[in-house]
């Protein structure tokens, strides 16, 4: 699948069982969607930045997505392919999240603890 083929509206209607907070960051415009360019931008006010890497596997993914959280603690980076199905990205991804943020929806949905 090409960057290009990705219904993005479905997957996040798909995923909002799991993650009920994506689901509605996206219908409110604060999950963008860009290329990975080996650099990342600053989040600013949006909940969430993927990056597409179509041509990473998915432990190159894991590697940067280490890499980033070691020297950006504020974000959390997280890694989708969808060679582990159910419920990753249709494309290979990195995720940019504030980590606070996210920290905050995980401890009010129950999930994870805060550290």
């Amino acid at each position: 699948m090409e960057a290009d083929e990705v219904n993005w509206q479905a997957y996040f209607e798909n995923t909002k069982e799991v993650c009920p907070w994506s689901w509605r960051a996206w219908q409110a415009g604060q999950i963008h969607i860009q290329n990975w360019h080996s650099q990342a931008v600053v989040l600013g006010k949006l909940e969430a930045r993927l990056y597409i890497a179509p041509k990473h596997k998915p432990r190159q993914l894991k590697k940067i997505a280490d890499r980033l959280n070691r020297c950006r603690p504020e974000e959390e980076w997280l890694w989708s392919h969808p060679q582990f199905g159910h419920h990753s990205t249709p494309i290979a991804v990195l995720i940019q999240q504030d980590r606070y943020r996210l920290e905050t929806i995980r401890k009010a949905l129950n999930n994870t603890p805060l550290r």
